[in-house]
């Protein structure tokens, strides 16, 4: 890992502590970081971690688990928006915190709108999480009948994205 690369790590485990998220993978060419944080009770060793991240090779290391204290008062959560009594709708769910972005840019098209047919497989939005956008494909091949965020919306792990119709 590089300096800067480096750098963004740690930056991405305090931007974890702070938003309180319980488990988060970070895969990004050969490197492959996972982070859990450990039931409350458990002892964090940040010292340590930071000295492992200072002295690590130029190769890519193997996956990583590091341990850290969950805190105790979670974020509230919004309830989830019912779509209708339809139980037979897919929801596709962000697997990341980040910022939604219905574009691959600004001042172009959606990738997807209500309404249109989807693939499994095709890409419906980006989330940009720690400076990387994050192409996020449907699960389900189907219609677009609901999208649950706005364009530029923070959105958290696990929050609905969109509901699609399987075929």
């Amino acid at each position: 890992m590089n300096p800067e690369e480096m750098k963004e790590l740690k930056e991405l485990i305090e931007f974890l502590k702070e938003s309180k998220i319980g488990e988060f993978d970070l895969e990004r060419g050969d490197l492959k970081v996972r982070i859990k944080f450990a039931q409350e009770g458990a002892s964090a060793d940040l010292a340590s971690l930071s000295r492992l991240l200072a002295a690590a090779p130029a190769a890519v290391p193997p996956p990583i688990t590091l341990p850290a204290v969950q805190a105790a008062a979670a974020a509230p959560t919004a309830a989830p928006v019912p779509v209708s009594d339809d139980a037979s709708l897919h929801i596709v769910k962000s697997p990341i915190v980040g910022t939604f972005y219905e574009a691959p840019g600004p001042g172009t098209p959606a990738f997807v709108k209500v309404g249109d047919q989807v693939e499994q497989g095709q890409v419906l939005c980006i989330i940009e999480a720690m400076k990387l956008m994050n192409e996020i494909e449907s699960d389900a091949t189907g219609e677009i009948v609901k999208r649950f965020v706005q364009n530029g919306q923070p959105v958290e792990y696990g929050q609905q994205l969109f509901a699609v119709r399987p075929h």
